[in-house]
């Protein structure tokens, strides 16, 4: 649920339990066979599957948790001018980079309404243009870029 998007990820995870208790999974086709059976429909051309295994990778590997703490410190490494580039490959990586960057580009959300003096607002960057995701040709020559979605920001103090 938390690392893939997966609508019906309380089902699957009810269908691996039962699943488990008659039988120990040992490979991925047995767990890929239990999703199958317990997603009642998915999208053409996309194995059920997909987001289990993409869950399970960014879980084991920290992928979430090591996109935060590069985040914490990218800035501090870029000079002034710097631009940092991020390419992700799904929506819970372009969440966080793309919140990071309006973050670090609006400075803190303040309250409406409510009268607020700001000596110095700390904005560290500034976002380059809207995101950038690959043209018909370039995922024609490599389909793996099909997800992947580009944003830039550039150090201004």
């Amino acid at each position: 649920w938390n690392f893939g998007d997966e609508r019906f990820a309380r089902r699957i995870a009810r269908h691996i339990v039962k699943a488990r208790q008659e039988v120990d999974i040992l490979s991925t086709k047995q767990l890929a066979d239990i999703v199958r059976e317990a997603v009642p429909f998915y999208e053409k051309n996309k194995h059920p599957a997909t987001r289990v295994f993409q869950a399970t990778r960014i879980f084991i590997n920290h992928e979430l948790d090591d996109l935060v703490i590069f985040l914490e410190k990218v800035i501090d490494l870029l000079k002034i001018g710097g631009r940092l580039v991020i390419i992700s490959f799904h929506s819970l990586e372009d969440r966080l980079v793309k919140r990071f960057m309006v973050k670090e580009s609006r400075g803190k959300k303040l309250p409406k309404n409510i009268p607020i003096i700001i000596d110095e607002p700390k904005l560290r960057l500034a976002v380059i243009g809207k995101a950038i995701k690959p043209c018909q040709q370039e995922v024609d020559q490599n389909v793996r870029a099909r997800s992947g979605i580009m944003r830039i920001a550039e150090r201004i103090a």
